[in-house]
């Protein structure tokens, strides 16, 4: 007649949402690190797209010729032409730090990241205004023909712009949409570290045993098979531990 154990062996249970959760998990729930659905997925990309493709126009379109004309020279005229950086190296300089807030925002996390989407978009305005402002200036050139002629009174004549300030501005607006995304949304796209943190109790330390101790095995309630490796070692699964 074969052995047969008065222990009742407890059914495993329906894992449920609060059995499934971890610490590492519910710590970036709370955090926005979860990765989000397809609609957080969307936005992040749309945000990394249109931040890195309007802060390489805003560079581009800086450094193209903005503004043109000509300063008497004794009985002639020679001609002189200003791009974007001679007339204002406003939006340049703010999309160098759009980039960066950019990639900051992946970088923090709560507050942090609300700041971080704020400096994003800020930067996007104020490049897109020091745009607008440049289109119709005519004071770099006018320093131009002063230096060009020796007169500090010469100015520039037959004045005219291009559309590479509007382009600049364009582009500044890119920046602008990747900020606005950042702060709807970036609270729940994932951030750099919070996958790759170890959970509490996984380490080393934590499961390596004592010099000279011998650590008895954790006996899971829920598992069968943990049970009944207890009843072979002779132990009570049922015992607190």
């Amino acid at each position: 007649m074969g052995y047969v154990s008065a222990v009742p062996v407890p059914q495993p249970r329906a894992a449920g949402p609060a059995a499934t959760s971890t610490p590492t998990a519910a710590r970036a729930a709370r955090d926005g690190d979860g990765g989000g659905g397809p609609s957080d997925r969307r936005s992040l990309a749309a945000a990394l797209l249109l931040g890195a493709a309007g802060a390489a126009v805003v560079l581009i379109a800086s450094g193209q010729r903005w503004a043109a004309g000509t300063a008497a020279v004794g009985g002639g005229s020679v001609p002189l032409d200003a791009d974007g950086r001679d007339i204002t190296g406003v939006p340049a300089a703010l999309a160098v730090v759009g980039l960066a807030a950019l990639v900051a925002v992946f970088a923090v996390r709560g507050g942090g990241r609300l700041l971080v989407s704020a400096l994003l978009a800020l930067s996007g305005a104020g490049a897109a205004l020091a745009a607008f402002l440049g289109a119709s200036d005519r004071s770099a050139l006018d320093e131009k023909a002063a230096k060009t002629t020796g007169d500090t009174a010469a100015t520039i004549h037959a004045l005219s712009h291009t559309a590479w300030p509007y382009v600049t501005a364009a582009g500044s607006v890119l920046i602008l949409l990747a900020g606005l995304l950042a702060l709807v949304y970036g609270r729940r796209w994932p951030g750099m570290s919070g996958r790759y943190e170890r959970p509490a109790g996984s380490g080393p330390a934590a499961t390596a045993p004592g010099r000279g101790a011998r650590r008895a095995p954790v006996v899971d309630p829920d598992r069968p098979e943990d049970l009944w490796k207890a009843l072979d070692r002779g132990e009570d699964p049922t015992r607190e531990s």
